[in-house]
């Protein structure tokens, strides 16, 4: 990656701020146009704070509201909603993730038998096709660790249609490479585009829709593109899983020996009310090697730490700040110190590891935010069954504006979007 982004919040407040006027009609109009990694002024580039919950959902829509009212910012907050929905689809229909990653385990064995599909593969994922726009958008992806969101759907309609190569080995890449590559959002993204997500609508990735979009930067002909685009759903042909209830977490308890834990899956831990655990110990999961089977990006696992100590940072600082405010008008001492170890980091390795490793801290309870299905949900519910013969109960925290979004995210993505004004009346950010 060229330059490393600051994964910080303060960093995520910062380019918020500097977003907002643009929000309105600017982003309505220019959202979907790609004219190069530094002339996008339309687009927020939000997405890998946002993704690890850095910012939140709620405070950038509350910022578009503030600025610019519910008509103008409603395409801005609509693609907000996208991401709950995209979340909340996944979490009811959980054996989507499991088919996705049991596919993606044939499609690797596969390479190790078919020589030219792997040379085919290989060549795509070095920028090494030929067709100009593609080759110019992998070099982008691994240099910045970010691509254009209409620039992901032509990529991932030409990797599935032109290129004819498997969808998830497509969508294995980006999660490798994006910086806010997100299990959700990235695995059903991808199969929309298949046709799969929406069934027997592929998305089909036209010359012209291209130049056009990205101002004649990228003009391929008609002739590099598939001609002919048949859905993928006949991979499927028992079609979408049936829907599951929405998993119910249960809060942590007060009174036990805790130890927080620090995921990339909501970085605003201070948020909870942390005062009124015991908590013993802190510490930070590194998770980003669970996004493949494949080596992850550098930059994905080098953004994710830095977050995480971001995250690790505000809590302690958190602490100090009701420490003072409890400690007025007695002594430091009298004020137990918090937490009773240092902040530890561990990768997200073998489960059974890290139950040992937290048996040994004599805690009862592990509070974390919520975990969504994905690689880290797969991990933590493996743990979770060694800690529960410890006597250790995983506890979560879910949000607000999750439990209001996902029950709605059940078919399409209409019916959030015709809830939108009601649950922004719920959530307290309209009126």
């Amino acid at each position: 990656m060229n330059s490393p982004l600051s994964a910080t919040r303060a960093h995520a407040l910062s380019r918020l701020e500097a977003f907002v006027p643009r929000m309105g009609r600017h982003y309505a109009q220019g959202r979907n146009h790609d004219h190069g990694p530094a002339a996008r002024p339309d687009v927020s580039g939000l997405s890998p704070w946002i993704r690890r919950r850095l910012v939140l959902e709620q405070e950038v829509v509350a910022a578009a509201l503030s600025a610019h009212g519910p008509d103008a910012a409603g395409k801005f907050i609509e693609e907000v909603f996208w991401r709950g929905y995209f979340k909340g689809w996944l979490e009811q229909r959980p054996a989507v993730w499991t088919r996705y990653r049991e596919g993606l385990t044939r499609d690797l064995l596969a390479l190790d038998g078919d020589r030219a599909l792997r040379r085919r593969v290989e060549a795509a994922e070095a920028g090494r096709t030929g067709l100009a726009c593609f080759d110019a958008w992998v070099q982008e992806l691994q240099d910045t660790g970010h691509l254009h969101n209409h620039t992901r759907m032509w990529f991932a309609s030409i990797w599935i249609f032109t290129l004819r190569l498997p969808w998830r080995l497509g969508a294995d890449l980006f999660l490798r490479h994006l910086l806010d590559g997100d299990p959700a959002s990235n695995t059903l993204g991808w199969r929309w585009v298949a046709g799969l997500h929406t069934r027997g609508k592929p998305y089909v990735a036209q010359a012209g829709n291209i130049a056009r979009c990205t101002g004649q930067r990228h003009t391929p002909s008609e002739s590099e593109l598939a001609a002919t685009v048949t859905p993928l759903d006949g991979e499927e042909p028992d079609g979408w899983p049936a829907a599951v209830a929405l998993r119910a977490p249960r809060p942590p308890a007060y009174g036990l020996p805790t130890l927080l834990l620090v995921t990339e899956e909501d970085g605003r831990p201070e948020d909870f009310d942390l005062a009124a655990l015991d908590l013993r110990a802190v510490c930070a999961l590194q998770a980003s090697a669970l996004r493949s089977p494949r080596p992850v990006s550098g930059a994905v696992a080098d953004f994710e730490a830095r977050a995480l100590e971001d995250m690790v940072a505000r809590v302690l600082g958190h602490r100090r700040a009701l420490r003072a405010g409890a400690g007025r008008g007695r002594s430091e001492d009298s004020t137990p110190a918090y937490p009773a170890s240092r902040p530890s980091t561990r990768e997200a390795a073998d489960p059974e590891d890290f139950v040992r490793w937290v048996a040994a801290l004599g805690v009862r309870q592990i509070a974390t935010g919520y975990v969504p299905q994905g690689p880290l949900r797969q991990w933590l519910d493996a743990a979770e069954r060694g800690l529960q013969a410890h006597g250790i109960a995983l506890r979560e925290w879910r949000r607000d504006w999750d439990a209001a979004v996902w029950p709605h995210a059940g078919a399409g993505f209409f019916k959030v979007r015709q809830r939108i004004p009601r649950l922004l009346r719920d959530l307290g950010l309209a009126t």
